[in-house]
C-alpha cells in the first residue's frame, strides 16, 4: 500500500508550542498516536481563538471532524516541546481541512505531518450547513 502523503502550505498563519506530557507517551516509549491526535486537538482550538472563534462557534455554527491523517516523519519523546503550525487549505461549501506540520521546538526537522478534515455544523439542528462568512473571510486573510 503507498505511504499516505499530506500537501502543506509553503506557509502557515499560525504556530503554537505545546510540551509533551507523560501521559502522552506509549508503551514503545515514544508519542503516541492518539496523543498526537490530541495535541493537534490543542492546536487547532488555539488556532480558532487566535481568530475570535471556537470549535462550537466559528461565526455562526460548530466544527465536526470527519477524517484525520497523521504521517509520523521521527520519534518523539517525553520532555520534546513541539511547535505546531497550522492552515486552513481545501476550503470548500461545507468544509475544509486543518493541516499541521508539527516540529521539535529549536530543530527544522518534520516530526510529523498531519490533517483534520472538518465539517461546518449545526448542532442544534444536526446537520452540516455552509462555511460561515466570518471564517471563510478569516482563513482567506492568511498570508
Amino acid at each position: 500500500m503507498p505511504r499516505v502523503k499530506i500537501e502543506l502550505p509553503e506557509k502557515f498563519s499560525f504556530a503554537t508550542e505545546i510540551p509533551v506530557r507523560i501521559t502522552d507517551i506509549n508503551y514503545g516509549g515514544h508519542l503516541g498516536n492518539d496523543a498526537l491526535l490530541s495535541i493537534l486537538h490543542e492546536a487547532r482550538v488555539q488556532f480558532l481563538k487566535h481568530h475570535g472563534f471556537t470549535e462550537a462557534d466559528v461565526g455562526g455554527c460548530g466544527l465536526l471532524m470527519v477524517d484525520a491523517v497523521l504521517v509520523y516523519r521521527q520519534e518523539v519523546f517525553y520532555g520534546d516541546t513541539l511547535r505546531i503550525e497550522v492552515a486552513v487549505t481545501d476550503l470548500q461549501r461545507t468544509r475544509c481541512d486543518f493541516v499541521y506540520r508539527v516540529t521539535k521546538t529549536g530543530t527544522r526537522e518534520v516530526a510529523a505531518e498531519a490533517k483534520t478534515g472538518m465539517a461546518f455544523f449545526d448542532y442544534r439542528e444536526r446537520k452540516v450547513v455552509r462555511a460561515p462568512e466570518k471564517f471563510v473571510a478569516a482563513v482567506q486573510a492568511q498570508p
